[in-house]
């Protein structure tokens, strides 16, 4: 692998409409996990620059509470292009803790993706209220191993932030890499997690050329003019053990 450059997710390609979901369930307990990336027409040799957006869904059938969300791991098709190359790194300590505007400040220039994080809050003798937040993704590095910051602020119930590593590693079989994040306890402040989205998407330069965080190529074969493969696979565990997966299928065209 070289330095700096990370075949990873995300051949993630033409997609349809990030409303169309693959969900998994287990008793009362429903999750499920959305994709699209633009453009939609890809070059069959090589990659081109793409944006790419994911979000997560997580619920109870029967209007309950959910389990607390401990982990998410994001397996990404092998096909694709992450390449941090000249790209700033930014350190946990500069955005943890801290604002929006304060993060933003300390690592613009290591900024690769922005979100949405949104969960219900349950006090005592309450009824449960939403408690929002903005997610920021920065390229950094942990313990000598390339991650993805998702920094994460909210103002309700009280000013609160924390900062979600999600690891880079490498994933068997079709997918290649994979996302890895553990919560932190701190994120219960923030009640049961309902809804997560996080759009990457990021263009620098680095030695006189443009270049991309993330970039894609169709793996059409010769004579056709599309594809349809297993773009990523999503796997959300949960605090009373359940552990639920959900698989994009996804297709793309080759560009002309």
């Amino acid at each position: 692998m070289r330095r700096g450059a990370i075949l990873v997710p995300l051949l993630l390609l033409a997609i349809a409409p990030l409303a169309v979901a693959e969900v998994a369930q287990e008793g009362n307990l429903r999750v499920s996990f959305e994709g699209r990336i633009a453009p939609s027409a890809l070059p069959r040799h090589g990659n081109a620059p793409v944006s790419v957006t994911l979000g997560g869904r997580i619920k109870a059938v029967d209007g309950a509470a959910p389990p607390q969300l401990r982990s998410i791991t994001i397996a990404i098709n092998r096909n694709g292009h992450l390449d941090t190359r000249g790209l700033p790194r930014c350190n946990f300590h500069q955005i943890q803790p801290s604002t929006t505007e304060e993060a933003v400040k300390a690592c613009r220039r290591s900024l690769v993706g922005r979100g949405t994080f949104r969960a219900r809050v349950a006090l005592p003798e309450q009824s449960p209220f939403p408690s929002n937040g903005t997610i920021l993704a920065f390229n950094g590095n942990l313990h000598g191993r390339p991650v993805i910051y998702a920094h994460i602020y909210g103002t309700e119930p009280l000013p609160t932030s924390f900062v979600l590593p999600f690891e880079v590693r490498h994933a068997s079989g079709q997918y290649g890499t994979a996302l890895v994040a553990e919560l932190p306890q701190v994120a219960d402040e923030w009640g049961f997690v309902r809804r997560i989205d996080l759009k990457l998407d990021r263009s620098f330069r680095y030695r006189g050329r443009e270049r991309s965080y993330i970039s894609a190529g169709c793996p059409a074969p010769k004579g056709f003019r599309g594809a349809t493969f297993n773009l990523a696979k999503a796997t959300f565990g949960f605090e009373d053990g359940r552990s639920l997966s959900a698989t994009l299928t996804r297709s793309c065209r080759v560009r002309s």
